[in-house]
């Protein structure tokens, strides 16, 4: 093909080209103006705008689409929350307690004296009445008729008409009922406080056993003369007393001088 052939051929195409171009814009321009009119028929009440394609004096009515929502900003940097400030109660002030203040004492100003409280001493009676033929004598030695010889004498004999009743001088505990061989017939009793009593010469049957509770003035027993050592005086009653184990004058003991 020589040169002219090509010019000719290059013209054909080229005015060809230019109008399948503007035909494809006019379909183009058409179908969105057809989707356009749909919008606008539905739900869309927006402006629609005309957008020049390039073809003079034949506008198409383009529908803008909605606005998308902006992209949050994204900070890659770290960011700091500053911690939350406690702030502390101030503490209340303690208000000092102040001692009770001394009352001073008036020692001359009445006060209520306790009463004091009277103990009463166990009754004490004397065991026999009678005379007293021989007294307390462990300090001094004194005369035994009956043996003849000088002796001490640990308690005292009030002398009686035989069978006449001996009483408990004070309450207590007998402890023993004996037949000594040396004062006879003798009854023993506890009165408690390290006091014990002995009731000797009496008859042989006496009234009372051991482990039996007695009142002061409860019969024990009788006048008899059973005493071995005593026998001289006759019909009489031996009676001593002890405390701690230690012989005392038995008419202080009834007299409450002990």
């Amino acid at each position: 093909m020589d040169n002219r052939g090509k010019r000719q051929a290059a013209s054909i195409f080229g005015s060809t080209g230019f109008y399948i171009a503007l035909l494809a814009c006019v379909l183009a321009a058409g179908v969105v103006g057809y989707f356009a009119l749909l919008r606008n028929d539905g739900t869309s009440n927006e402006p629609v705008q005309t957008v020049d394609n390039t073809v003079p004096h034949n506008s198409v009515p383009v529908s803008l689409p909605d606005e998308e929502p902006a992209e949050p900003v994204i900070n890659d940097q770290p960011v700091t929350v500053p911690a939350p400030i406690h702030t502390l109660p101030e503490p209340e002030e303690e208000t000092p307690v102040s001692a009770p203040a001394e009352v001073p004492v008036d020692a001359e100003a009445p006060g209520i004296a306790a009463e004091p409280v009277e103990i009463t001493p166990p009754q004490r009676l004397s065991p026999l009445a009678g005379e007293t033929v021989a007294v307390f004598s462990v300090d001094r030695l004194s005369y035994d008729e009956t043996l003849g010889d000088w002796r001490t004498h640990d308690g005292i004999d009030i002398k009686a008409d035989a069978g006449t009743a001996v009483t408990a001088a004070c309450a207590g505990t007998v402890l023993q009922v004996e037949e000594d061989g040396r004062m006879g017939t003798a009854v023993t009793i506890d009165h408690g406080d390290g006091y014990v009593t002995t009731y000797a010469s009496l008859q042989g049957e006496p009234l009372v056993l051991a482990g039996e509770e007695v009142a002061a003035g409860t019969p024990i027993g009788a006048v008899g003369n059973t005493s071995l050592t005593e026998a001289g005086l006759g019909a009489h009653l031996h009676f001593s007393v002890t405390r701690n184990g230690e012989a005392i004058d038995p008419a202080g003991y009834l007299d409450y001088s002990e």
